[in-house]
Order: C-alpha cells, then structure tokens, then sequence
C-alpha cells in the first residue's frame, strides 16, 4: 500500500458515531451493527437495568435490584420484618411437638425411650398436612425409621 492511503469511511461506529471503513461483506454480515474498537463492542454487549428507586443504570448481571446502599434502605424502608410473615414449617413443628410432650410424656410412645430431645413427630396417615393430635405419634428415631423405611427395604424383599 501506498504511503498516505486512507479509504474513506463508508460508516459510523454504533456507540461511538466515528465513521470508520467496513468492507461491505462485513457490514452486511453484521446486519449494520459495526464497532470501531473492542472498547465499543464491549459497551454494545452490556445489559443494564434501571435502579427500582432512582432510575439510575446498573449491571443486569449482578442480580442487584438497586444502584447503591442509601437506595437499598430506601427501597427496604417500608418493609416490617416478622410481621405477617408467612408461618415458619419449623416453628410449627416445634410447637407440634411441645404439645405432644407435655400432653404425652417425655418418651417414645412404641418403645419407652427416654430421651425427649430427640423425639420425632410421626404422622400416621402419612399426611404431613393433616396435624389433628390424634393422628400424631412421639417416637424415637429408631422406630420412626422402621416406620417408614423397613416396608421399601430392599432386604425385606430378598430375605423376607
């Protein structure tokens, strides 16, 4: 090539409006969408999201909601916490099993095993839903297992 030649541009950068020479081949493979740089290629491939409180542009990406801290607590301002938060499985449980001691005992209903800690809340019917006390046993581990896994043992049905 010649010294001093320059082609003239035959069109402008998508971000930047630098005109810049494309062959047409290339232009038309990349349906118009042309870059002068890798810089301005990159910009072309974010995905930003607004800030749910000021607007602003953020990373879609990172999984962020809000721009900044002072917009997180201004966003988080008007929740109450514990307050008609939805019924915890494990506090329901636990006072499942409060009830069934104190008007049960403090051992295993099948075995007599005295250690109450560890005592676990079986459902008869097999109904986690239905909570009535008559359908509730307080029992060990060991008999809860034997309730529910020696029926499906492989072995019960080779040996048994």
């Amino acid at each position: 090539m010649a010294e001093g030649y320059k082609r003239n541009p035959n069109i402008e950068c998508v971000i930047c409006k630098t005109p810049i020479y494309r062959r047409p081949s290339q232009i038309e493979n990349s349906k118009g969408k042309v870059f002068c740089s890798m810089g301005c290629y990159g910009l072309s491939s974010r995905r930003e999201i607004p800030c749910k409180v000021c607007g602003k542009l953020i990373l879609a990406g990172l999984n962020k909601k809000t721009c900044s801290r002072s917009c997180a607590n201004i966003q988080r301002a008007g929740i109450k916490y514990k307050i008609n938060s939805p019924r915890s499985k494990v506090k329901s449980q636990q006072a499942l099993k409060i009830r069934l001691i104190e008007k049960r005992g403090k051992k295993c209903e099948r075995c007599d095993y005295n250690k109450y800690q560890i005592l676990q809340v079986h459902h008869k019917n097999r109904n986690k839903q239905d909570n009535d006390l008559d359908n509730l046993l307080l029992i060990c581990p060991n008999c809860h297992a034997e309730e529910h896994l020696l029926e499906k043992s492989w072995l019960t049905k080779k040996y048994g």
